[in-house]
């Protein structure tokens, strides 16, 4: 997405308990998304989540392919005439 233009730019964090990808509009603002893999969450709702801006889990999951098509949706737009 960061080729198509549709992100700007991304960081990658890690940290003690948990890894982060974060994709930003612009580099100075705040992440649009995180995607977050928690090794502890593995037996519970699972480990790969979602996160929006202000804070929501958009998507928890097992499984990294399930969790990351609530983007996909997110990006759809449809086509003015």
């Amino acid at each position: 997405m960061v080729a198509a233009g549709e992100w700007r730019d991304y960081g990658i964090s890690t940290l003690r308990d948990r890894a982060v990808f974060s994709v930003f509009r612009r580099t100075a603002e705040h992440p649009l998304y995180r995607i977050e893999k928690q090794p502890k969450l593995r037996g519970r709702q699972g480990m790969y989540s979602v996160t929006a801006m202000d804070g929501q889990i958009l998507k928890r999951g097992h499984d990294l392919r399930q969790v990351l098509r609530v983007l996909e949706r997110k990006l759809i737009r449809p086509v003015g005439d």
